[in-house]
């Protein structure tokens, strides 16, 4: 088998050959061109795919979780017409992009709730089911261990201005650079009750800022410059509680539906 590492390859041409099997880590594709290309059991994470054009393209038994935005199919940008589907099978969805304080106490509200009833589900499964990985996501526990990463980079250093809130069990994504300073165990297993320890610590913390938030503060801005991450400056503050919400939403979402696939494994 042939490695490439840390070479330079740009530019490089590929004609008939066979890739099966291969995998790419950090590779850049940009500006690529591909013709008669079989993607057949490919799977890609990660994967960002701005400005792309895929021509003459089959679509066959294939499912796609991310961010859509502006993605026309056929001539019709499908995004809106998946917006309004998740919005109509999910009503509380619409509540999670909102613009005032009162929207803002009513989405974190509705987030508690729902994953009270997620937690409670979870605690329905053995331990060691909650350490169990489906199709290479995240387990249910690294899930909450994410949020709280999430949450701890967003609100307690972003607007409460604590340059180091990390707990060694925090876990950034998975294709994040990586920093000094920055737990990142993917491979550690605490319990799910020491995990919720913390999270509760996160969520109260979360809800303190909702509730003494007003419409001015949401209007203003926050900058970090300490090392660590984020390091942004004159980052609007509604943004940085925007991205725990859709944290929060999506991947309760992802953790009720590995939740279904491993009771189907039961």
């Amino acid at each position: 088998m042939t490695e490439f590492r840390d070479q330079d390859l740009t530019g490089a041409r590929f004609e008939r050959v066979s890739l099966r099997d291969a995998t790419f880590t950090e590779a850049y594709l940009n500006n690529s061109r591909m013709r008669a290309v079989d993607f057949t059991g490919a799977q890609i994470r990660g994967g960002r795919f701005s400005e792309s054009q895929l021509r003459g393209v089959e679509f066959v038994n294939v499912e796609i979780y991310g961010e859509l935005q502006n993605v026309v199919v056929n001539g019709v940008d499908i995004a809106p017409l998946v917006d309004a589907e998740l919005n109509r099978r999910m009503p509380d969805r619409a509540k999670m992009r909102p613009d005032d304080a009162d929207g803002f106490r009513t989405a974190w509200a509705i987030l508690e709730r729902l994953w009270e009833g997620t937690v409670a589900r979870a605690r329905t499964f053995s331990e060691s089911a909650l350490h169990r990985s489906v199709d290479d996501e995240w387990t249910f526990i690294q899930t909450l261990r994410h949020l709280n990463f999430a949450s701890a980079a967003w609100v307690d250093r972003m607007i409460l201005g604590n340059a180091s809130p990390w707990h060694a069990w925090d876990l950034p994504w998975d294709e994040a650079p990586g920093w000094d300073g920055i737990p990142w165990d993917r491979e550690a297993r605490p319990s799910l009750d020491e995990v919720l320890t913390v999270r509760r610590e996160r969520q109260a913390m979360v809800r303190h800022v909702m509730e003494s938030l007003t419409d001015e503060s949401l209007g203003s801005e926050v900058t970090r410059t300490e090392p660590g991450w984020p390091r942004l400056e004159n980052f609007p503050y509604a943004e940085c509680l925007r991205i725990v919400l859709n944290e929060e939403w999506e991947h309760r979402l992802y953790a009720e539906r590995d939740l279904t696939a491993l009771e189907n494994v039961n």
